[in-house]
């Protein structure tokens, strides 16, 4: 039997995602509390892998168990099993065909940075800072340079493993709300620390340390030398993966909202 998870979870205490030999990944907390449920190991696949300190208010993943349960185990039985910090949305019985990270369609993702002279104590390690104004409308005149199939190398890490840096970028979009900014990305798939490279080169631009063409400079460049430095993954969110409707999953994006208006 083939389930599919929704879940979210705060990722400033893991070291991402994946499985680690220390044990602090996301995923194996929550292959622990699938064990205890299924009273057998469980392995997991995400749609998509995030790093340290980065989280998700919608990741989707999938596993194969033997045992039988009603969806409210997977859901409350496994919550009651999992860190305060990760928590199950849904769970769902699905085709066995079915792969959350190779059906996945498009990933969303949403960058929330505090612009402000002093650095947030109450959302640390949930939001960006910058300490200057940015000029929004020069980074949202840089941003369109990167809608669009592209060659992303000057947006990747150098230890990125994906086998070619081109992507397809179908939304960057920027909204200003209080001392709030809050970037939303869909693409079809992302290289490792993309995002936070593409933030970290739209905050030279709003900061006047770049002409708004330049970003299109550096994208056609394809090096990565020339880009601003990662920035730090504290704002950065997956809020949702979009899948074909056959496979017929409860709604499975779910925009981050925090009070920073």
């Amino acid at each position: 039997m083939r389930l599919a998870l929704g879940l979210e979870y705060c990722g400033r205490a893991f070291t991402g995602w994946q499985t680690q030999p220390d044990g602090r990944g996301v995923q194996d907390a929550l292959e622990r509390a699938l064990a205890v449920i299924a009273d057998a190991k469980i392995a997991t696949v995400a749609a998509g892998r995030t790093d340290a300190g980065v989280h998700a208010s919608m990741q989707v993943v999938h596993f194969d168990a033997d045992a039988r349960r009603p969806d409210t185990a997977w859901v409350r039985g496994v919550n009651a099993n999992l860190p305060d910090t990760v928590g199950v949305l849904w769970a769902l019985q699905v085709d066995s065909e079915f792969h959350a990270r190779f059906d996945a369609l498009r990933r969303h993702y949403t960058y929330v940075l505090s612009v402000r002279p002093v650095r947030p104590a109450l959302l640390a390690g949930r939001v960006g800072w910058y300490h200057r104004n940015l000029d929004v409308a020069a980074m949202r005149e840089a941003a369109e340079a990167l809608v669009g199939t592209h060659d992303f190398s000057a947006f990747r890490a150098s230890e990125c493993q994906a086998k070619s840096p081109t992507r397809t970028l179908s939304l960057l979009s920027i909204a200003s709300t209080g001392e709030a900014l809050r970037f939303d990305f869909c693409a079809n798939a992302y290289l490792q620390h993309m995002i936070r490279n593409i933030v970290g080169a739209l905050v030279h631009v709003g900061a006047g340390k770049h002409p708004p063409g330049w970003i299109g400079e550096l994208l056609a460049s394809r090096d990565r030398t020339r880009a601003a430095p990662t920035f730090a993954p504290d704002g950065l969110y997956l809020t949702g993966v979009e899948y074909d409707a056959k496979w017929r999953l409860p709604p499975a994006r779910r925009p981050v909202a925090l009070p920073l208006e």
